[in-house]
């Protein structure tokens, strides 16, 4: 399983969740898109998985933090107790033993970002 995770901003817009997408450099429809729960609700996070569409994952915030990742935004680890919402997003809705295939990439006007994780299954 591909899994899309991401951390974004409440200004952030579908477009923005789409170029934080594709700057990852994805190619197809990842199997699963995830954020933290509080986000998922997000009107623009549920407008762009139903452009996919793709089935959605609410990570809840104790198991953000307790992931690993890979980069380390201050900014996130002051909000969220996580280095990258979207690689601990990707990694946890990928299951265990999961691994990062690209680690978080920005959208171009800096709202959303986005990390894929596949999960052992695939």
């Amino acid at each position: 399983m591909i899994v899309a995770g991401f951390g974004f901003t409440t200004s952030a817009s579908a477009d923005s969740l789409r170029q934080a997408l594709q700057a990852t450099g994805c190619v197809g429809v990842p199997d699963r898109v995830a954020t933290a729960q509080d986000k998922a609700d997000a009107r623009a996070f549920q407008q762009f998985a139903e452009t996919l569409p793709c089935h959605i994952i609410a990570v809840p915030a104790p198991t953000l933090t307790a992931m690993t990742t890979q980069t380390q935004s201050a900014q996130s680890q002051a909000a969220r107790g996580t280095g990258s919402v979207a690689e601990a997003a990707a990694l946890a809705a990928a299951g265990p033993g999961a691994t990062l295939i690209h680690t978080r990439a920005i959208s171009q006007d800096r709202r959303a970002t986005c990390a894929i994780a596949k999960g052992q299954d695939t």
